[in-house]
């Protein structure tokens, strides 16, 4: 689950990191007032769960109340990436900016711990830099049972040449940014950019946080924070009948049972020169109408061009999840080719009544991709 920039750097503050003053408005009249209680020169920010903004438009400064009123009227509704601005950050001007780092908490997965990545190149997508000019982005990993040692923020902050004065300061933030990783279940706690003031002080002017869906139950406040507006609605039917759905840009529809089938699913149909239209795993034991459901995801997209269906079954029955292809088919009136590759508990009974429904089945996953591509090629 991601959060908005003004939900993320709130949280930040909680543990110690330091943001500008603002409030968030959902009217230009809000805008107008929050800016002139914060003292005339903000930044007005769009709130939507996407980057680049700015590009678009919507990160705009104003100098009073009368131009922030205007700015938030220009940016609320606009369409960026996809996502309709509903409200806006109306942030305090930082005092002049002399630098801009990239600070971030993540996981590195083969390492199995978090890591904190450092950059003097803030400001910028990392992605870019680190294709660009990968040796100005700078690593440590963090022991879970010690938490952040002075040692790795001084060797960050040294390999930057931030300024002497502020490697205590950049340690604070840096275990501000960790603890607040680690309490609320993130997979990523990110400020880009954290900026040297005019006055010579770090600030926070930006933020970014991803919570694990995994930890929610564990983490009501942050549940609640959740902006289903935001959401794409085949996600929101997905996460609503506890489906594990993203939808992605290819063309051949996949649904799986078990993440790690569903990605080994995506890599052979990418290896067959196909591309997957979205990650799905319907999980353990999905009934009819979890099957149907998923189906109906799937075909909501109008880029997919085909189906590829691999369901191993374990507590998953394959004779339910054939009924339900079949009762999806009777919802949905489509002439998307399918393949179905079942395997497993009850297998048999799931590829008669595919084959008195007239789907087309696949013994292997090679073959089943195989004829997928295909599908969607032709």
């Amino acid at each position: 689950m991601n959060l908005h920039e003004y939900q993320a750097k709130r949280l930040f503050a909680e543990h110690g990191v330091p943001i500008p003053q603002g409030e968030v408005a959902t009217a230009p009249a809000d805008a107008r007032e929050i800016t002139r209680e914060l003292g005339g020169k903000v930044v007005v920010k769009a709130q939507v769960l996407t980057g680049g903004r700015g590009k678009a438009g919507g990160v705009k400064l104003a100098a009073n109340p009368d131009e922030a009123e205007q700015h938030a009227s220009d940016i609320l509704g606009l369409d960026i990436k996809g996502f309709t601005v509903r409200k806006v950050l109306i942030d305090e001007q930082a005092p002049g900016i002399d630098q801009e780092i990239y600070l971030a908490v993540l996981i590195d997965r083969a390492a199995r711990r978090p890591m904190v990545m450092a950059s003097a190149a803030g400001g910028m997508d990392i992605e870019e830099v680190a294709e660009t000019t990968p040796d100005k982005i700078f690593t440590v990993h963090i022991d879970p049972s010690l938490g952040v040692r002075g040692y790795q923020t001084t060797y960050l902050a040294a390999a930057m040449d931030l300024p002497r004065e502020l490697w205590r300061d950049f340690h604070k933030i840096v275990v501000g940014l960790y603890n607040c990783f680690m309490s609320n279940d993130a997979s990523l706690t990110e400020i880009n950019p954290l900026v040297i003031t005019g006055e010579g002080k770090l600030l926070a002017v930006d933020g970014k946080m991803t919570i694990d869906d995994n930890a929610l139950s564990r983490q009501p406040r942050l549940a609640e924070m959740r902006d289903t507006d935001e959401e794409p609605e085949a996600e929101r039917e997905a996460r609503l009948s506890g489906i594990n759905f993203i939808q992605l840009d290819g063309n051949i529809g996949c649904m799986v049972n078990g993440a790690g089938l569903a990605m080994t699913t995506m890599d052979i149909i990418k290896l067959f020169g196909g591309d997957p239209a979205n990650f799905l795993d319907i999980g353990g034991g999905a009934k009819a109408e979890q099957v149907a459901t998923a189906l109906r995801l799937i075909l909501s997209d109008p880029k997919v061009e085909a189906v590829l269906i691999n369901i191993f079954g374990g507590i998953t029955r394959g004779d339910e999840v054939a009924r339900g292809i079949v009762e999806a088919l009777s919802q949905v009136d489509t002439d998307v080719p399918m393949v179905v590759r079942l395997a497993g508990t009850n297998a048999e009974e799931g590829l008669e009544i595919l084959a008195e429904a007239e789907m087309e089945t696949a013994v292997t996953l090679s073959d089943a991709a195989r004829k997928a591509v295909k599908a969607a090629q032709s």
